[in-house]
């Protein structure tokens, strides 16, 4: 299996495909330490954003798994009442963000339009709705247009959200937008996990995420001030114990000679093994389910 994570799925369709690139995960770039300025803060967010890739990938994996579409997997639209903190608000923005994506992977069309809406409501709420563009992301969705199109727009107008909120020291609800849209991916594949619990590469895929959980919990703390990020914090630190009892251990295979223009270049591959047992797994995805149903007020 090649370094693949599953569903880092960055906010509206910026994941629209549940599996993305980890290369980040080991670049230099993506290191943390001594993260404070809302500037680094955002190069760490835009990195991640980058390193989306190809929903077709995703399509097509989950077509080779046989897993069925499941509506009772995604978070309910008709919970936007009971957000009522602009916490609240950015989270499930990443959380509906999210299922935005599952929902478009399997065209259905109707409930895609529900949850833009939903998302454009959050949005207003949270004063950065002018950059959440509505109207072509619904056009596309309703004319079953070039899914990679829906990507792009949706990874654009989060950039510039980005930028908006960092800039007017809101940085925290960036943080919570990508939370949101990160533990929903955990859920998510989660449930795939047990639809088909021999799927190796499902289990592998959660596995890995502890590589991510670090890196979000390092950008949550820096707003430890807040109440509700404190909270959160806490959960995901218990998660992240639970993700102390794996381990990942990346294997170093034999270089590819690739000629590039002309050019011979070296690549080094390189594989990674989840270690894990059924009972820590089993254990990592009832927490996971335990955070997100509390963050969206599942009843």
């Amino acid at each position: 299996m090649n370094r693949k994570i599953l569903y880092y799925i960055v906010f509206v369709v910026f994941a629209q495909n549940l599996f993305t690139s980890c290369n980040f995960c080991n670049r230099e770039d993506f290191d943390l330490s001594g993260v404070k300025s809302a500037e680094r803060t955002h190069q760490v967010i835009e990195d991640m954003i980058d390193n989306i890739s190809s929903p077709i990938e995703m399509a097509s994996l989950m077509r080779t798994l046989n897993v069925p579409f499941s509506q009772k997997f995604l978070a309910s639209t008709k919970n936007i009442s009971s957000y009522n903190t602009n916490y609240d608000k950015a989270f499930n923005l990443g959380v509906f963000g999210c299922d935005l994506g599952y929902l478009n992977m399997y065209g259905m069309t109707s409930m895609v339009l529900d949850y833009i809406a939903t998302m454009k409501r959050l949005a207003d709420d949270l004063h950065i709705g002018q950059f959440f563009d509505f109207t072509t992301m619904r056009r596309i969705a309703t004319n079953n247009q070039n899914v990679d199109s829906l990507v792009s727009i949706s990874q654009q107008s989060f950039n510039k959200m980005d930028k908006h909120l960092q800039a007017n020291n809101r940085g925290n609800l960036s943080v919570l937008m990508i939370t949101g849209v990160w533990i929903e991916g955990l859920y998510l594949t989660a449930q795939f996990y047990k639809e088909r619990p021999n799927e190796k590469r499902l289990a592998e895929s959660i596995g890995e995420q502890k590589i991510i959980l670090e890196k979000l919990l390092e950008l949550l703390r820096n707003f430890n001030q807040e109440r509700y990020i404190i909270a959160l914090t806490d959960e995901l630190t218990a998660l992240n114990k639970l993700y102390d009892e794996i381990s990942i251990e990346v294997v170093i295979e034999e270089p590819e000679a690739v000629e590039r223009d002309g050019v011979l270049t070296i690549i080094q591959n390189e594989t990674s093994v989840v270690v894990y047992t059924d009972a820590q797994m089993k254990a990592i995805i009832e927490k996971a389910e335990e955070i997100r149903n509390k963050q969206i007020k599942a009843n």
